[in-house]
């Protein structure tokens, strides 16, 4: 008999997991509390690890990538105090293998094998997916978990035995407080705030797949460009004041918190889309720190475990990357739970403490602390663009005089 696994969340981490624990031969039910399947979402990368993941995950054929074509003096622009604009170092002028995708088009991809994909010529089996559903309780014995599952639209309980509980809820994972403890004792508060959305329309004067950065002491806004779909806004500031993300409006506490910068027309055009656009992410910054992601049958996966937080740029690849380790543990010891699990985490925690290590570094990029530190970066970036720009210069020539001859 197939061993069942009860995933709780439909987001990155939870797919991921459910198809690992699919490919390891067990039978996953994944429940979100949400009443249908999230669309869209805002920019991100793929690293390296990610895109290793989506293949072992078998989604990387599904893989929309939005990767803008780089061009010569290259695709990103810094806008200074007096509005000019001036080469940056963009975040994809990096090694190959950064991938640039939206939320959606890695859920996309997952959603394709998680109902059902064609694989070696087969049908792979769908996952069965409960939506409006959450677990209210959850329970070991000695055989395996008892949850008590509830129904949002009807209110009706009950009562399923799981071998596998996997939280992959996010950074207040209510599978976390349920088994673990209150948020508090791993959460730890960042002091910023973040804000992200889709541009309807690129800020005009610039190309539509141009990135944008306008950054100052303590609160910075970026526009990334894509190849083939509208940029994405990206706001942040440091606060210590952390507003309650349901107390008030939200684009008000953008507004104030970018109060004096609205004269420059990037950030007036950022916040004027703001209003405009139809939905938005509004939150907290926090990085989750525990010392152990399992306790008996239960285990956290992605942002529930170890959320890195926005600035590392890594929640998506890590919670492929999760999900798939996940699966091979299991794999690899079918029939010990305990010891897959101390293997899958193991294999996983070097990586996943470098990674937030490296966050705060990150964080003064993104949104620098104070004059200095904004004023240092600069130099610094800019000293590595003329490098790295030198380098994919000579590449693209080199590139282009190949097509030629080739033609």
């Amino acid at each position: 008999m197939q061993k069942r696994a009860l995933v709780v969340g439909l987001g990155i981490a939870g797919m991921s997991a459910a198809i690992g624990l699919r490919q390891a031969g067990w039978t996953p039910v994944i429940v979100e509390r949400a009443p249908e399947r999230r669309t869209g979402g805002y920019f991100i990368f793929m690293f390296p690890e990610g895109v290793r993941a989506a293949a072992d995950l078998g989604v990387a054929d599904h893989l929309h990538t939005r990767n803008p074509e780089w061009r010569p003096g290259g695709d990103s622009w810094s806008v200074d105090r007096r509005g000019r604009r001036k080469p940056a170092l963009g975040l994809l002028d990096t090694p190959s293998g950064l991938a640039a995708v939206l939320r959606g088009d890695i859920e996309a991809a997952l959603w394709q094998s998680i109902t059902g994909d064609v694989v070696d010529g087969g049908i792979e089996e769908p996952v069965e997916v409960r939506f409006a559903t959450t677990p209210v309780e959850i329970t070991e014995g000695a055989g395996g978990v008892q949850v008590l599952l509830e129904d949002a639209g009807t209110g009706k309980q009950c009562r399923e035995d799981f071998d596998l509980v996997v939280g992959a809820d996010g950074l207040r994972s209510s599978v976390r407080r349920m088994v673990f403890g209150p948020d508090e004792d791993y959460m730890a508060n960042w002091k910023a705030m973040i804000c992200a959305f889709q541009l309807t329309e690129q800020v005009p004067s610039y190309e539509p797949s141009d990135s944008i950065i306008v950054a100052r002491p303590r609160r910075a806004m970026w526009v990334f460009g894509l190849a083939d779909h509208a940029p994405c806004a990206w706001l942040t500031y440091r606060t210590e004041d952390i507003p309650d993300r349901f107390a008030g409006s939200s684009i008000e506490q953008v507004r104030a918190a970018f109060s004096g910068m609205d004269d420059d027309p990037v950030v007036r055009h950022v916040l004027t889309s703001l209003e405009e656009a139809p939905d938005h992410v509004f939150d907290s910054i926090h990085q989750v720190k525990m010392p152990r992601w399992s306790a008996g049958r239960v285990v956290l996966v992605g942002d529930a475990a170890w959320c890195m937080n926005t600035y590392s740029a890594m929640g998506s690849s890590s919670s492929l990357r999760g999900g798939a380790a996940l699966g091979a543990a299991l794999q690899e010891h079918p029939d010990d739970l305990d010891t897959a699990l101390e293997a899958w985490e193991a294999g996983l925690r070097p990586y996943v403490t470098s990674q937030q290590r490296s966050a705060r570094a990150k964080q003064q990029r993104f949104v620098p602390s104070s004059r200095p530190v904004e004023v240092l970066g600069s130099v610094v970036l800019d000293l590595v663009r003329r490098v790295v720009h030198r380098r994919m210069t000579a590449e693209h020539t080199a590139s282009s005089a190949l097509s030629g001859t080739a033609r």
